[in-house]
Formats: structure tokens, sequence, C-alpha cells
């Protein structure tokens, strides 16, 4: 097949990692080609490419070159991976014949009902979704159909992480605590430095630090906050890299404190590099935690609630080996990048037009 991969982002984050694995998996077996917006996620990506405006939800400029794209390059499938593309690749492809099918890593309630249908359903041959929570709500909506719906978990390429993780850190902290994603409310960084601190008064004798990893609007607050807290000294803000995993293999605990989620990627990474994951109960994460076996759960705000678990795991060095040591086989078992390709690629078969 000749896929089109479509991701409009002005900055790099998990989605974007997942349409570059996407492409790359894929092109094994297909043609892959990105159209994209912004340099700093084409730039990364090697298969072949067409820089496009993406000004907004329906900008006819954008769509005349998009659907010039699909017909010059016989594009038979495109997958938009930004909420933004839905309507421009859904409409593209009605022009030219071809299948759309969504990718969607988030839950999303569909709350206007004439738009959401003409683009979750009218418009789109299949959505692509990272969790069965993310489908359950979808299918709140009575116009939602559960045959377009396709639950396929994000894939970890174990290979290239191995790779890219030597030489991990030299550890700043006896015990580290990770954490990654773009810096922004959805992402709870409050409420983790909140914890955090709260830990640390219950384990002031402890060399204990966390590295929060990712740019973005909340930085310079959450720094404040940090000062405010006073744990500024043992708070690490790297800022964007484009390598966290010698960052992962040297620490102890990765935690995602997101208010919403599909199912995070550098959730998955941490888990294969023996981090215990601790995690808010949001989106996909329960599909991938067992509290208490691989992981902690742990409701969003509980401050006394993270920080008796950090508590717990830095009390207890062989009880957190064995469940980083769970962790990691969750993801050999159940998120490789074959399994994700393969999914992908029965998917688009089944909701191709013929």
């Amino acid at each position: 097949m000749n896929i089109l991969l479509m991701n409009s982002a002005r900055t790099w984050g998990g989605t974007e990692k997942w349409t570059r694995m996407a492409a790359e998996s894929l092109a094994a077996e297909h043609t892959m080609l990105l159209a994209y917006r912004r340099e700093v996620v084409g730039s990364r990506f090697s298969v072949k490419k067409y820089r496009l405006p993406c000004l907004s939800h329906i900008d006819f400029y954008t769509l005349i070159l998009l659907v010039r794209i699909i017909r010059k390059e016989n594009i038979e499938v495109i997958i938009p991976t930004k909420r933004k593309d839905y309507l421009l690749a859904g409409l593209a492809a009605r022009l030219c014949g071809i299948t759309n099918i969504l990718r969607l890593g988030i839950e999303r309630n569909l709350r206007i009902p004439l738009l959401h249908r003409l683009i979750y359903d009218t418009l789109a041959d299949g959505i692509i979704v990272n969790a069965k929570t993310i489908k359950q709500t979808l299918l709140l909506s009575t116009f939602m159909r559960r045959e377009k719906i396709k639950v396929i978990y994000n894939g970890v390429d174990t290979a290239s992480i191995e790779k890219l993780a030597n030489p991990p850190i030299e550890k700043p902290f006896s015990f580290l605590i990770a954490t990654a994603g773009v810096l922004t409310n959805r992402k709870g960084h409050e409420f983790l430095l909140r914890a955090f601190a709260r830990f640390i008064e219950k384990k002031a004798d402890c060399s204990a630090g966390l590295i929060i990893m990712g740019e973005g609007p909340k930085k310079e607050e959450l720094q404040r906050l940090a000062k405010t807290l006073g744990i500024s000294d043992q708070i690490i803000f790297t800022g964007f890299v484009n390598n966290p995993y010698p960052y992962m293999a040297a620490s102890d605990v990765f935690v995602m404190t997101s208010t919403n989620e599909g199912i995070s990627n550098a959730l998955l990474e941490g888990m294969f590099l023996q981090n215990v994951p601790v995690s808010t109960a949001a989106g996909g994460t329960t599909e991938l935690i067992m509290n208490g076996e691989n992981g902690f759960l742990v409701e969003y705000g509980d401050t006394d609630g993270l920080s008796e678990i950090l508590a717990r795991l830095i009390e207890n060095p062989a009880e957190r080996q064995a469940m980083a040591n769970e962790a990691k086989k969750s993801i050999i078992t159940n998120f490789t990048l074959e399994t994700m390709q393969k999914n992908i690629t029965r998917f688009c078969h089944q909701r191709k037009k013929s």
C-alpha cells in the first residue's frame, strides 16, 4: 500500500513519536510518506515528505495541495494523527476516493454532534486508538460504530532503545525519579512537585531527586513552585532532550501524572528500561499497570498517596527491583513494535476501499 501519514504539530511530542515509529515500521512492507507543517517534526523522518501550510482545520489551500500529493503519489490510505488534520484529511480522501483512517491517542468526548459525526463517521473509514478506554469513550456518541474503531497498542522499539540508553547518565541522586512530557497543565507536573515535596519531608535524610524532561509553557511556573516548596536543589529541569533514554536507564521510578492520556510512549519506554511505573489512573494506564504488581496507580491530586508510594519504593529496594522486572516483562509481552505494525497493516486492509 501507499500510505500517507499527516501531522501538523508545531512541536515534538508523543503523537509525533508514534507517527515516526509507524512510518519506520510500516516502511518495511509499504510505501510511506509524510505530510507535515514544521521542520521540528519533518526533520526527524527518513521517509519521503511534503511540507504543507496547515493554517487551520479547513484551510482550502492546504486541501488543494493535499489532493495533489494523493494523486501524484497514488496514495491509497491517509492517516491523520492530529485533531487539526482530521477534517482536511477526510475531505481530501473523499475527493480522491481513498481511505481515511484517523489516529487518536487520547480520550476525547464528542460533544458537537453534527461536526463530530462528519469528522469521525461520515469522512472517516476507521479510527485507530491506543487504549480500550478511548474506544469506550468514543462509543458514548450514538453515531459511532464499533467496527470502525480499532485498539492498537503503541509499540516500543526495544532494540533502538537499548542501544540509545547506553551508557546511562551518572546518577545525581541515589534514588532517582524521572518524568517526561510537554510542560502543560494536562501533564500534571504541579501535582508531581507537591507530592515529591511531601515525600522529601518524610525522607529528608535520603538522597532522592526528580528529573523532569521536556519543554512547555509551564516551565517557569514549575521552577518557581519548586523554589517555593524548597525542593529546587533536588529537581533537574533538563528541557527538551533528543535522547531521554540514558536518563531513564539511570532512574529507579518513572512517574506520569497526567489528567488525561491514552497510553504514554514515555511510560512504556520507562517500563522497558526497568523503571517502576507510577501513574495516575488516566486513560489507558489501567490497561498497562496492574496496581501493586508491575507498578502503582494513584488518583490525580492525591498528594499523600503519591508521596507514600515513593516512600515505599525507596524503603524497599528488593520489592522495587522485582516490580521493575515485571514492568519490563509487560512491555516485551504486549507492546512490541512488530505487533503494532502488523495490526495497523491488517486494519488498513480491512477498512481500505476496494
